[in-house]
C-alpha cells in the first residue's frame, strides 16, 4: 500500500468531493421533505413534495454512487503504488457523472419524469450513466492487469462493477412493451434489479472497507483471510438473490422467496464480524492515528448490527405483509444508507484526507462533537420511523379502518420528532462534510490550477 502525492490522486478525491457535495444537497432535500410532512402545501407551487423525494432519494444514490467510485479509484492507486491507467477516460468518465447528475437533479425541480423507483428521471440521462459506467470498468480491468492471486477486496470491487452495469441495465427492461405490459413480471423485475443494484455498490463499499482495515492495521492477512472471501461469496449470493424479500407480498415463485429468507442478512453478519474482530486487533494508537476512520468503521459496526435485527424481521413473511409499504421500510432503508454504507464512505473520505493532512487536536473535538450528534439523531430519527410504520401497518391492515387524513394526524408527533432529528443529522454532517470537501479540493485544486 502505497501513499502517492496529490497529482496523482486528484481524479479519484473530486469523485469523493462530488459524493460529498450530493450528500449535502440530499440531506437539505430530505429536511424539505420533512418540513412538507408537517405543513401541507409547503413550497408546492415550485417544489412540491413529487420533486421533493426524487431529487432526495437521487442525490443520496448518487453519493453513494461517486463515494464508492472514488474509494476504488483512490484505494485501487494505493494498492498497485501507481497512477491509474487511462488516465484520459478517468476525466471523461468523472466529467460525464457528473454531468448526468446535475442534469437529473434540474429535470426534477422542471417536473420533467418519465423513469421509475430511484431513477424517476427520463430513460435517455440513463445513457450517460451506461457510457461512464463501461469506462469505469475499462479503467479497472485495465490498471489490475491480472487477476492471480488478488486479494478479496480486487474481486469485490470487480464484481461490484460488473454486475452494477447488468442491474442498471435490467432495471430499464420496462421501456420494452414484453416486459411492461405484464404487471407482475414489471414489477418483479424492477424490485429484483433495484435489490441486486444495492449489493452491487455494497461489494465497492464493503471491499474499500476491507483495504482500509487492512491500512490502519497494518496487517495484510485480511484480504487474503477465509473469513473475507466467504464474505465476498455470501455478497455475490446475496446480490444474486436477496431481492426476494422485496416480492413477498407479488404471486411469483415461492422457492424464490425461501431461498432469499434463508441467505438475504448473512452478508450482514459476516462483515459485522470482520469488522468486530478487526476493532478487537488494534492497539490504541493505532485507533488514536485514524480517529475519524476508525470512529465511522466502529459505528457501522453498531448500526450493522441494529438493521440486520429489522431486517431480520421484516424478512419474515408474516411480518412482511404488514410493514410493506410503510415508515418501517423507510426505516431499514435510512438505517442501511446512513449508519452503514454513509459511515464507512465517510471512513474512507477521512483516510483519504488524512494522508496529507494531519488534524489538530480542536479538528478532533470538533469531529467527536459532530460524530455523537449523528448518531443520537439517527437513533431517535430510526426510531420515530419504526413507530410511524408500526401504527401505519395496523391501519392498513384492520379491518375498520378510519380516514387516512385521521391516521395522518396520529402519525404527526412521530414526523415532527423525525424532523428535529432530521436537523441535527443535517447539522452534524455538515460540520463533518464542509472541512472534508474544503481540503480535498485544496488538495486537488493546487496541482489542476499549475497544468
Amino acid at each position: 500500500m502505497v501513499l502517492l502525492n496529490s497529482d496523482e490522486t486528484r481524479w479519484p478525491k473530486l469523485f469523493i468531493v462530488a459524493g460529498l457535495i450530493l450528500l449535502g444537497t440530499g440531506l437539505l432535500w430530505g429536511l424539505l421533505g420533512g418540513l412538507q410532512y408537517l405543513i401541507p402545501g409547503f413550497l408546492k407551487p415550485g417544489l412540491s413534495f413529487e420533486k421533493i423525494r426524487p431529487l432526495h432519494v437521487s442525490s443520496v444514490v448518487f453519493w453513494i454512487i461517486f463515494g464508492a467510485m472514488g474509494a476504488v479509484l483512490s484505494y485501487l492507486q494505493q494498492y498497485l503504488g501507481t497512477q491509474i491507467r487511462l488516465q484520459a477516460l478517468l476525466k471523461i468518465q468523472f466529467l460525464v457523472f457528473s454531468l448526468s447528475a446535475i442534469s437529473i437533479l434540474i429535470s426534477y425541480c422542471f417536473g420533467i419524469f418519465g423513469g421509475r423507483e430511484y431513477w424517476e428521471f427520463n430513460p435517455w440521462l440513463a445513457l450517460p450513466i451506461v457510457f461512464g459506467w463501461i469506462l469505469f470498468l475499462i479503467i479497472f480491468i485495465i490498471s489490475i492487469g491480472s487477476f492471480k492471486k488478488q486479494p478479496v477486496y480486487v474481486w469485490m470491487w470487480l464484481t461490484g462493477i460488473a454486475f452494477f452495469l447488468f442491474t442498471f441495465l435490467e432495471s430499464y427492461l420496462w421501456i420494452f412493451p414484453y416486459f411492461r405490459n405484464n404487471v407482475v413480471n414489471d414489477m418483479t423485475i424492477q424490485w429484483k434489479s433495484n435489490g441486486s443494484m444495492v449489493g452491487s455498490w455494497n461489494m465497492l463499499i464493503y471491499g474499500s472497507s476491507i483495504f482500509l482495515m487492512e491500512k490502519i492495521s497494518g496487517n495484510k492477512s485480511y484480504g487474503h483471510s477465509a473469513i473475507a472471501f466467504a464474505l465476498y461469496f455470501t455478497g455475490l449470493f446475496n446480490l444474486m438473490f436477496n431481492w426476494g424479500h422485496h416480492i413477498y407480498t407479488l404471486p411469483t415463485h415461492n422457492y424464490i422467496k425461501h431461498i432469499s429468507y434463508i441467505i438475504s442478512m448473512t452478508e450482514l453478519i459476516l462483515i459485522g464480524r470482520i469488522i468486530y474482530q478487526w476493532r478487537s486487533s488494534l492497539n490504541l494508537a493505532r485507533k488514536h492515528f485514524h480517529h475519524a476512520a476508525y470512529m465511522f468503521l466502529a459505528a457501522s459496526e453498531v448500526w450493522i448490527f441494529l438493521s440486520l435485527f429489522l431486517a431480520i424481521l421484516m424478512s419474515i413473511p408474516g411480518i412482511n405483509v404488514y410493514t410493506h409499504g410503510t415508515h418501517l421500510t423507510v426505516a431499514h432503508t435510512m438505517g442501511a444508507t446512513i449508519g452503514i454504507n454513509t459511515f464507512i464512505l465517510l471512513a474512507i473520505a477521512s483516510d483519504i484526507h488524512q494522508d496529507h493532512y494531519d488534524p489538530t487536536q480542536r479538528d478532533r473535538k470538533v469531529l467527536s462533537i459532530a460524530f455523537w450528534t449523528i448518531n443520537v439523531a439517527l437513533f431517535i430519527f430510526w426510531i420515530s420511523l419504526i413507530i410511524a410504520g408500526i401504527i401505519k401497518a395496523r391501519w392498513q391492515m384492520s379491518v375498520d379502518r378510519i380516514p387516512f387524513n385521521s391516521m395522518m394526524l396520529h402519525l404527526r408527533p412521530m414526523f415532527i420528532l423525525f424532523f428535529i432529528a432530521g436537523l441535527g443529522l443535517m447539522a452534524g454532517f455538515m460540520v463533518i462534510i464542509y472541512p472534508l470537501i474544503k481540503h480535498l479540493l485544496r488538495q486537488s485544486g493546487k496541482t489542476i490550477v499549475s497544468r
